[in-house]
């Protein structure tokens, strides 16, 4: 039998049929759906498609917030024999999307009601686009706009009458054939298109589950984009595989309404785990200590007391509670049922662990959530491998780690040449198995760089560690280069800057062969406003801005010698100098990715000024008149 995403899902059917696969909430209740409800839409779906003329390998973008009709709407594309274009709801520019559509050949675009007026801002200037199908009921259809449950019922009626064109037409499907183009965020040129095959989804749901094997009884709440590789893999696919179910946010009237309903959302779910990524995982627990803190300064302490015993009592997971530690186990256990539980049951009562991609996340932050009982596994993954390389997982894990390789998967870590390092030794991480992408569409240049007699080139720093467990360190393209050409990942270093100091919102490292290494800080405006109350200092006079910038410099000085945290990082990587920034890194000034990770090269262009500057004798000296105009304004 093939290896089709249509026969994963058809015999997940078979075997689990009642159980419940996807959820909605509608009218402020969720309501489910069965895995034999959900076919039966499929096969509508692909019907009414068919009926509309489409061929095997034809393009149709999918752009809409997470919903039942996601999934119904791309296994209806495949099971079609057509190729789902997924594409974030997060893209504004048009000019972006426009790309990704006429790139692509898309001949109908599946939207969402809210992301409707972009396709008709630019389908005029898009000859392949013939038609729009809208997920939701809207009153003033276009001519070649159709509405969801049209094209249903067009599919039922065309089931009656030439089902078996619908069973030749998935018959037809291959494992190698196409499944879907995910395009590159496009950071430093046009986005890239990964093509990705039904093989290399049902291999990389087959390796996801043999590191951590999924009961049918388990259930999520998928908050991540989920056109994101992550969620697509690691939330639906390997879900549907294993019989288990899924329930989308409830969407609200805004972004920001929408991402309040999470905590609600995960009430009302009790998932047993959660994907996520180091900016979700930082906002959950910044929302625990603020509410450990309304709680008053007796609570506070007995909580950061907790927190300091968890640490030791954990180490780095695998050794938990091993050797003299095992005496701070009863202490553990009663600060878990006094505190830990009661934090656990604003999450549902249920979760078990989260699993963390998209990008590295800062230990310290796993060690929080170690300690408070629901742990944050790392994974490691690019949606190139489709995107799952490596995990921790409940029963083999290191803290700090990307976990172990999944099965299937040759991984090898080579020098600039390509010759293959030892354990321990730090070089490209590299992998070749059935996950790896077919190419980049329409772009050969980029797939011959990229991949290599199988192999896939990730342009990720790393290492393997004697027990087989792998260390990412970073983006080759993002290292610090130094003047005497040594290199440097900026990750560990920012992440620890803003983990460790409430006064540092965000930070960016710069050293592209310069003097030294530079920083553009993202000041925390509510710490930096209490300080500034605390001390009797305005931020309109020279007196209040020298206080604050002398405050982010002693921030950093805590990382160099004589300093709290001296000897984590080498001191030439630390910031000699930084300059402050007025505006966040965000998804709307394009400076924050879909997955909330920055995009160094839009904010080292736009910043170039700034940058040239700090490598001057004024602009190295902190307290240049820039640093201070940033301060003076702050609060406008």
């Amino acid at each position: 039998m093939e290896r089709t995403i249509i026969n994963m899902f058809e015999t997940s059917v078979s075997k689990y049929g009642s159980n419940v696969f996807l959820k909605e909430s509608k009218n402020g209740k969720y309501e489910a759906l069965t895995y034999d409800e959900a076919k039966k839409y499929v096969y509508y779906f692909a019907a009414g498609l068919i009926s509309l003329g489409i061929n095997k390998g034809d393009r149709l973008a999918l752009i809409s917030e997470g919903r039942n009709f996601w999934v119904i709407s791309e296994l209806g594309i495949l099971y079609a024999g057509a190729v789902n274009v997924p594409i974030s709801v997060k893209i504004d520019e048009l000019n972006d999307l426009k790309f990704r559509l006429d790139h692509s050949g898309t001949r109908i675009a599946v939207v969402s009601a809210s992301q409707l007026h972009k396709i008709r801002g630019i389908k005029n200037d898009l000859p392949e686009l013939e038609k729009t199908i809208v997920l939701d009921k809207i009153d003033d259809l276009q001519e070649d706009e159709l509405c969801v449950e049209d094209l249903l019922k067009t599919g039922e009626e065309f089931l009656k009458a030439k089902g078996n064109i619908l069973i030749e037409r998935m018959q037809s499907v291959k494992e190698n054939d196409y499944a879907n183009i995910c395009y590159t965020s496009g950071t430093t040129a046009d986005p890239k298109g990964i093509v990705l095959s039904h093989r290399n989804y049902t291999a990389n749901v087959e390796q996801a589950t043999s590191l951590l094997p999924i009961p049918e009884w388990y259930t999520t709440l998928l908050i991540l984009p989920w056109d994101h590789a992550f969620a697509h893999t690691a939330g639906i696919y390997t879900l549907m595989y294993n019989g288990a179910s899924m329930a989308a946010v409830e969407t609200g009237r805004t972004p920001l309404e929408t991402l309040k309903n999470i905590p609600k959302n995960i009430k009302e779910i009790k998932p047993t785990f959660l994907l996520s990524v180091p900016a979700l995982a930082k906002n959950f627990r910044k929302n625990i200590e603020k509410g450990i803190r309304e709680k008053g300064k007796r609570i506070e302490q007995l909580f950061n007391s907790a927190l300091k015993l968890a640490y030791n009592y954990n180490a780095e997971g695998w050794n938990r509670g091993n050797g003299k530690r095992k005496l701070l186990k009863p202490l553990y256990k009663l600060y878990d049922k006094i505190l830990f539980s009661k934090i656990r049951e604003n999450f549902g009562g249920r979760l078990e662990f989260f699993i963390g991609g998209g990008a590295l996340l800062d230990i310290e932050l796993q060690r929080f959530f170690y300690a408070i009982g629901i742990p944050m596994f790392q994974g490691y993954g690019l949606t190139e491998a489709a995107p799952i390389i490596s995990a921790n997982v409940p029963a083999k894990h290191k803290l700090g780690s990307s976990g172990r390789i999944v099965d299937n998967l040759e991984v090898k870590i080579c020098d600039s040449n390509g010759s293959e390092l030892p354990a321990g030794q730090k070089g490209e991480i590299v992998v070749r198995g059935e996950n790896v992408m077919v190419g980049y569409w329409k772009n050969e240049k980029a797939t011959a760089e990229t991949i290599k007699d199988g192999w896939l080139y990730s342009g990720d720093l790393g290492y393997l560690d004697e027990d087989g467990f792998l260390y990412v360190l970073g983006r080759f393209k993002s290292l610090l280069i130094a003047s005497d050409g040594e290199k440097y990942s900026p990750e560990g270093i920012e992440e620890a800057l803003t983990e460790n100091s409430k006064f540092i919102e965000q930070v960016m490292l710069y050293n592209n062969q310069s003097p030294y290494t530079i920083a553009l800080i993202v000041p925390n405006k509510e710490q930096i406003k209490r300080f500034l109350d605390e001390n009797n200092l305005s931020h309109k006079s020279e007196e209040g801005q020298n206080a604050v910038i002398k405050l982010i410099d002693e921030e950093i000085s805590k990382f160099k010698q004589g300093g709290q945290f001296a000897g984590e990082f080498p001191e030439r990587w630390l910031p000699a100098a930084f300059s402050l920034l007025g505006e966040a890194f965000t998804e709307q000034n394009h400076f924050l990715n879909s997955t909330l990770k920055m995009v160094r090269g839009k904010i080292t262009e736009f910043y170039k000024q700034r940058i040239d500057y700090l490598y001057t004798p004024e602009g190295k000296n902190i307290y240049n008149h820039q640093n201070k105009k940033i301060v003076e304004r702050m609060f406008q």
